[in-house]
Formats: C-alpha cells, sequence, structure tokens
C-alpha cells in the first residue's frame, strides 16, 4: 500500500549518479541531440496529427494503428491490447531490470476551441485538451532512442512502453494491468502536461501528487405531501438537505485533516414545484483524497455517516459508491531517479518542486502495485502569458516541450535501468559516433 500523505516528504538531496561519471553523461546528451536532430520534426508532426484526429477511451483505434506502425518501423514487436486500443512493446533484453513508460492516448469530449493552428480538432465534439497526444509523443520518441541504444547493446535491461487507453475515463490502467502490463515491472514512469510551468521546467513531488478521485450517488425517498403539513410527510428536501450540508463536515472529522479527504457535491435534485414536498430526490458528489489509507475507508464511512444523518430525517437513502482511482503517491527513490535524470540533460535548474492536486489521475492504480513516478512538464512558452488550462477547449503546448519529454524519458530509463552502474564512458561515446 502506498505511504499516507504524511509521512513522505520531498527529498532531492542524493547527487547526479544515475549515469556515472561526466564524460558518460555528455555522451548521453550527444547521443539524444543526433536523435533529435533527425525525428524532431518527425515527431512533431506525429503528435499534429493525433491532435488532428482525436478519439475518446476505448475508441483510440486510428491512435493504436499510428503507434503500431512507427514501432513497427522500427524493428520493434509492439502487441495491442485485447479491446483494440492500446500497447505494449518492450524493447532490450529480457535479462536485467524492467521499467515502464507509460503515456496515456485518449482524448476528451471537448469541442476544440482554437482556431490559429492548422492541427485543431477534425472530429466535432472531441479533442486533445489534456496534453495525451504529446504524452504518446514523448514515449514514442523516447521508444525510439532506447531502441537504438538496445540495437547498440548499451541496455542492461528491458524498457517496456505503455501507451494507456481510457485515463480520462478512469478504466485503462486496470485493463494494462490485466493485459500484465506491468507483470515483472520495477519501476514506471510517466510525464504530464503543466501549463503552469514553461518549457524546459519540470515539477517533482516525493508522496501523492494528485488525489484520489470517486463518484458518489446519493438517493433518497419518504412519503410527500403539501408544504402546508411538513409534519405528514418526510419533508425530504429538508432531509436532503441536510444530508448534502452534514455528510461533508462529519466525513471531514472522521480522518486525519492531513489526508484532505473531501465531498463536493456537484448536483442536486428534488422537487418541481414550489408547493409540494417530493417523494424522492438525488444528489452526486466526487470524493477525493491524498492519502490511500483514508482512501480505502472512505466508501464505508460515507455509507455509515449517510445512514445516520438519513435515519435521523426518517428517509430512506440509498449510496451507490463508485471507484475511479487512487491517489497518485510518487516513491522517493523514482523520484529522485527523475530528478537525476533531469539534471543529466537539462540541468538543475529545469527540476522544480511542484504542489499537490487534488486531480484524479489512474496512473495511481499502477503505484497500488509497483514503485513510480510522475513528474510534470512545462508546455508554457518561455515568457508567454497567455493561459491554456488543462481540460479546456483552448488548450494548445509550446512543441518545444516534445523534445524536453524525449530527453527526460529516456534518461530516466536509463537511469532507473543503471542504478548508478553505466558501461564504459569509451563504450558510450563510441555508441554516440555511430
Amino acid at each position: 500500500m502506498a505511504q499516507p500523505a504524511h509521512e513522505v516528504v520531498p527529498q532531492f538531496e542524493r547527487g547526479t549518479a544515475g549515469l556515472g561519471d561526466e564524460a558518460q553523461q555528455l555522451a548521453l546528451q550527444l547521443q539524444l541531440d543526433a536523435f533529435l536532430s533527425g525525428h524532431e520534426e518527425e515527431l512533431i508532426a506525429f503528435r499534429r496529427d493525433l491532435h488532428m484526429h482525436p478519439e475518446l477511451g476505448f475508441a483510440e483505434y486510428r491512435t493504436t494503428e499510428q503507434i503500431v506502425r512507427r514501432l513497427t518501423e522500427a524493428g520493434l514487436r509492439p502487441r495491442v491490447l485485447p479491446k483494440g486500443t492500446g500497447v505494449i512493446c518492450d524493447i532490450g533484453p529480457e535479462e536485467g531490470p524492467t521499467v515502464a513508460l507509460r503515456a496515456d492516448i485518449d482524448a476528451l469530449p471537448l469541442m476544440d476551441e482554437k482556431r490559429s493552428v492548422e492541427y485543431r480538432s477534425t472530429v466535432p465534439g472531441v479533442a486533445h485538451a489534456c496534453g495525451h497526444d504529446v504524452h504518446t509523443t514523448m514515449a514514442l520518441g523516447a521508444g525510439l532512442f532506447l531502441a537504438q541504444q538496445a540495437a547498440a547493446g548499451l541496455l542492461p535491461g528491458r524498457v517496456r512502453l505503455l501507451f494507456q487507453p481510457a485515463e480520462e475515463t478512469a478504466g485503462g490502467a486496470l485493463d494494462v494491468m490485466a493485459a500484465g502490463g506491468i507483470t515483472g515491472v520495477d519501476r514506471v514512469f510517466a510525464l504530464h502536461c503543466d501549463p503552469r510551468l514553461e518549457v524546459g521546467e519540470l515539477g517533482l513531488r516525493t508522496g501523492p501528487i494528485t488525489a484520489a478521485c470517486d463518484q458518489v450517488f446519493v438517493k433518497v425517498a419518504g412519503p410527500g405531501g403539501h408544504t402546508a403539513r411538513p409534519h405528514l410527510t418526510a419533508d425530504l428536501v429538508y432531509a436532503l438537505a441536510k444530508i448534502v450540508t452534514e455528510l461533508p463536515a462529519a466525513l471531514s472529522r472522521r480522518v486525519d485533516p492531513r489526508s484532505s479527504l473531501s465531498l463536493v457535491w456537484g448536483r442536486v435534485s428534488a422537487g418541481s414545484v414550489a408547493n409540494a414536498i417530493p417523494d424522492d430526490g438525488i444528489a452526486e458528489g466526487t470524493v477525493r483524497c491524498l492519502d490511500d489509507e483514508a482512501w480505502h475507508k472512505a466508501p464505508e464511512m460515507v455509507r455509515s455517516l449517510l445512514e445516520s444523518v438519513a435515519g435521523a430525517y426518517d428517509v430512506e437513502a440509498s449510496l451507490e459508491y463508485v471507484r475511479n482511482v487512487p491517489p497518485t503517491v510518487n516513491e522517493a527513490t523514482s523520484v529522485q531517479m527523475f530528478h537525476d535524470a533531469i539534471v543529466q540533460v537539462l540541468g538543475e535548474q529545469a527540476a522544480l518542486p511542484t504542489p499537490q492536486s487534488l486531480g484524479g489521475e489512474d496512473f495511481g492504480w499502477y503505484l497500488e502495485s509497483i514503485p513510480g513516478a510522475l513528474a510534470r512538464l512545462g508546455v508554457r512558452a518561455p515568457g508567454s502569458k497567455d493561459e491554456y488550462d488543462l481540460h479546456r477547449g483552448d488548450f494548445d503546448v509550446d512543441e518545444r516541450c516534445i523534445a524536453v519529454g524525449v530527453r527526460v524519458m529516456a534518461a530516466t530509463a536509463l537511469t532507473a535501468l543503471w542504478e548508478g552502474q553505466r558501461p564504459s564512458a569509451g563504450a558510450v561515446e563510441g555508441a554516440a559516433l555511430a
């Protein structure tokens, strides 16, 4: 089980030991420079193609075909997930450790509101408004680079690319896991676009970086009647109002406040006229939490509190509690590997602390089973005052972030594989010149 929120703190103390001495780090930078000089334009075009043809969760058939095509052209053997969308692809020898790089490939049911770019969505009501097209492209680029490393005999283990479907509908990670996607994997890493950070900056955090996010559906029922005679009814609207106000307040007192467990309602509905007390009503909302232990306890706590409040007003209340995603709790050593890799390819100034978010991210499912980390990738043009928030129809990125992401994902995979042990500098330099 992942660590509680109050037991983890940011850790960036250790030096950049992941790829050995300065000569080895320079050799890696030269290899990445050479790779990107020949592939950056192709990767940008790949991203734009995905952006123009977005697909919703578990319907990413064209996206899957494009990923498979490019990996196959590189001599790799990608495997499509059983439902027909999403891809798993292994790179390098089976001996040694295995590190996974995850990218989500689905889009959102939003209109693309960008007017000034030629690559805006061609699919009405669907858009890549969260950067998943960028995530996919970065993982592809890192995979192509690492395939070259493998061909040169420089991978002391295996890198597994996870192109995951349906992150936005919170089911894709479980499908990847059911298909054996993390079987035998020692660590898993992912990057997520962050428009608050500039290109060249990456946000790191040890411990919870995103929250659990579940859905709650409450239905109440009782005898209705005339508003002139509430004593002959269950006064259901009043009872529902008490549930809506008292349930979140009581829930917050049942757990450590550092867990940030919160219930927030998004929809409340009852009745149709002013002078009639209805006989049923509903309330829908979300439960969010940064602490894994509190997240596991939340359904039973909500159920118990609902029964208590509803019982006081003599109404029947039923609860549908839908699990979505656990909190994403970054493991300290994996965060350090991210940090070391960023310093190696971008410099110390590129690694920044990032705050916790109460947004949901199904990468947390992987971290329930194996160690790993998610980092935030800056996508805002340096010096720009434009703000393109996630899940908005006008969201876009400075495409220079793609090369940054390729560098960081590749270097992180190598750092995790070598764990401080690299081949001789001469061997790496030889590969750089090949």
